[in-house]
């Protein structure tokens, strides 16, 4: 009998371990939402931001005007992180559902040459966005609130 009860214990043990990680992401038809973190070189957080704000951010919002974005929100930290956890910004796109969150765009070389018609100082003002940038990682996120 001890030996079952040890047996049941392990085996449902195993199994709750196994059974952790992260929800998956809503059914085909819902918002997919995807974090993106920048972390600049010390005392280029602003150049970044207004590069960014000029070069990036039209194209995200065009993308909301076509439907294939819901929604886009810009935030950084409040108050100041240890250096190994520091971000500067955070932008969260919230995608019409994964597809779209998850492949490339067919139209967006076309969306860049009409919003930014000067293409060479476009490409440019993005290579110095991306030479201060130190670190830029993307988080998809579920959410996991009770309705």
């Amino acid at each position: 009998m001890n030996k079952f009860v040890i047996a049941f214990l392990f085996l449902t043990s195993v199994v709750s371990v196994f059974g952790q990680g992260s929800p998956a992401h809503g059914g085909a038809d819902q918002p997919y939402v995807m974090e993106y973190y920048y972390k600049t070189q010390w005392g280029h957080q602003q150049e970044f931001l207004t590069l960014f704000l000029a070069n990036h951010y039209p194209l995200l919002k065009k993308l909301t005007e076509t439907g294939r974005v819901l929604s886009v929100k810009i935030e950084t930290p409040a108050n100041h992180l240890p250096e190994a956890e520091r971000w500067d910004y955070r932008v969260t796109i919230r995608f019409k559902n994964a597809t779209l969150g998850t492949t490339s765009n067919p139209d967006e070389a076309t969306l860049i040459k009409q919003l930014w018609p000067d293409q060479a100082k476009y490409e440019a003002e993005e290579k110095r966005r991306f030479e201060i940038l130190l670190a830029h990682w993307d988080v998809p996120v579920t959410d996991v609130t009770p309705r």
